[in-house]
């Protein structure tokens, strides 16, 4: 009976001692499996890295190009800006001798502008842009204003008055002299004969009386050539 017993027990004795080693065995899959299973998650963190690097590296260098074709942009625009306010002056020089030092003191500014460092491209555009929209409306508009005419000893301060860019009167303070700028032969001409049509475009861009019918002396018609 004992013999049967131990047999009967040697079994369970076995489970008994077999047990803290199962636990051990277990104790070890468990380690490997978080192990694993750390191992697969610090893999799955590295490539998440590794995309989030390669993106930012990919947004430099879009930067980069952004930058480069921004420069090349600059330099391509710059000339087109200085040409615009070449032109411009230009156009000052040719036109109508009237509002001569504000508006030569415009195009200088600009002209100083193009040197600055500081200013930017869009910047540059809008005041030149704005200067073109300035000398634009000069030829809509009727002005009567004070200034000075002819140079030096014999200069003095008249009345002028412009109609649009089609003619510049001028009459002197006290109404003994009337004359016009010639654009053919680029110079004034007197002409007393205008007295009252020069008085009349003064008072109406002064509004001191009802707009009327101006008679005013304009430069025939020249030929253009192509």
């Amino acid at each position: 009976m004992i013999i049967r017993t131990m047999k009967a027990l040697l079994p369970i004795t076995a489970i008994f001692f077999a047990a803290p080693a199962l636990a051990q065995e277990d104790d070890s899959a468990n380690r490997y499996a978080r192990a694993m299973a750390d191992s697969e998650s610090l893999e799955r963190f590295i490539r998440q890295q590794e995309a989030q690097v390669q993106s930012q590296e990919e947004e430099i260098a879009s930067i980069g190009r952004q930058l480069v074709e921004l420069d090349t942009t600059n330099r391509e625009v710059q000339p087109l800006l200085q040409q615009m306010v070449d032109t411009l002056a230009r156009f000052v020089e040719l036109d109508l001798p009237f509002l001569l030092e504000e508006r030569t003191a415009r195009v200088k500014g600009l002209q100083d502008m193009m040197a600055r460092a500081d200013v930017t491209v869009s910047e540059k555009y809008r005041q030149i842009l704005e200067g073109y929209q300035t000398e634009l409306e000069y030829g809509r508009t009727l002005e009567a204003y004070e200034g000075r005419l002819g140079t030096g000893a014999d200069a003095r301060t008249v009345e002028f008055a412009r109609l649009g860019r089609i003619s510049l009167m001028y009459r002197t303070l006290d109404g003994s002299e009337t004359g016009y700028w010639d654009a053919t032969k680029k110079d004034w001409v007197v002409d007393n004969s205008y007295a009252e049509k020069v008085e009349e475009a003064i008072r109406v861009a002064r509004r001191d009386g009802p707009e009327e019918l101006l008679i005013v002396p304009v430069p025939a018609p020249q030929e253009v050539r192509s």
